[in-house]
């Protein structure tokens, strides 16, 4: 059982619906949520947009949170957490809303690595919103667009009623391409199931733990961000992955951008899963694999991935 507050970071390029979202989060949730706005710039007009509730918010407008100004979203946490130990506040959760040119990586990484933030809090998801109009040139464009698609757990398609069925199509099959392993929801005005966003635990291994079927390749010789899968039914040396994953996480962990996978190694009964965020990795052995048929699928997001190689160093990993 989670005891940990629950920390859901809504992200997605200019214009694609966010605030919207977190004004219907906040109209319809039941649960007490305090609100981190983070908006570039040194007015912060997204924080004007929030309709007024009994929400505490707080607005960090001093630069983007990727990159110089992760300590003071820290800082803003340590606040709330020691205003409701005073009793000044409650809450029961914590959604961020990230500037449109943010990079969701280091946002994670604070949830992952600092250790007060990994005693207090836990990332339920990361929800990227996208425009359904403008997005494909915001993705031949710019590297953040892809980015923020590349770390998402739930992508919600947004504005789909200003399209056609046949470019909604191709749209969807670009960013399944990029991400396989989120699910997709359509949306017009940022409306969507709450319950597609909150209280699906995705970033937490002793929570709820999924991993769909992907075809073994899955990415677009055209993008820069692309994905692809592995599946294999023989059992796995646990030396050999360790030091596999040692390579990765210390070579090629910054092209990495998402990576889960559940293995089936060598003498062990029970399921291995685990999950990385560039150079952050997880893993645990988990629940016994049963009458289910043993068998290892690995998916990976990155950055000019080279799935062939990474391929073969896998299965040099397949116990001889």
């Amino acid at each position: 059982m989670e005891t940990r507050t629950p920390v859901t970071i809504v992200t997605g390029y200019l214009g694609s619906g966010k605030t919207t979202f977190l004004n219907h989060l906040l109209e319809q949730t039941k649960e007490k949520v305090a609100v981190i706005v983070n908006e570039f710039g040194d007015i912060g007009i997204d924080y004007q947009l929030i309709e007024r509730t009994k929400e505490e918010i707080i607005e960090i407008n001093s630069g983007c949170i990727c990159c110089n100004v992760r300590k003071d979203l820290i800082d803003g946490l340590v606040m709330l957490s020691f205003s409701r130990e005073q009793n000044m506040i409650e809450f029961d959760r914590i959604v961020i809303e990230t500037t449109g040119l943010a990079d969701p990586a280091p946002i994670v990484q604070t949830f992952l690595m600092d250790e007060s933030m990994v005693e207090e809090y836990v990332i339920d998801s990361v929800c990227t919103f996208v425009d359904a109009k403008h997005i494909s040139y915001h993705l031949d464009q710019k590297d953040e667009a892809l980015i923020q698609i590349a770390f998402a757990d739930v992508i919600v398609v947004n504005k789909t009623d200003i399209v056609t069925k046949e470019d909604l199509e191709k749209l969807i099959t670009r960013l399944d391409g990029i991400n396989p392993a989120a699910s997709t929801h359509l949306s017009v005005n940022s409306q969507v199931d709450l319950y597609k966003v909150v209280n699906i635990f995705s970033y937490n291994l002793h929570e709820k733990f999924t991993l769909s079927t992907y075809s073994s390749d899955r990415g677009h010789h055209d993008e820069k961000v692309t994905s692809f899968s592995i599946q294999e039914l023989r059992p796995l040396d646990l030396r050999k992955l360790n030091m596999w994953f040692s390579y990765l996480v210390q070579l090629q962990g910054e092209n990495l951008y998402r990576y889960k996978g559940i293995l089936n190694i060598d003498g062990l009964d029970r399921r291995f899963i685990f999950q990385g965020v560039h150079m952050i990795f997880a893993g645990e052995v988990k629940n016994n694999w049963g009458n289910e048929q043993r068998k290892s699928e690995l998916v990976f997001i990155g950055k000019n991935l080279d799935k062939e190689k990474l391929t073969m160093q896998f299965r040099a990993c397949i116990v001889k």
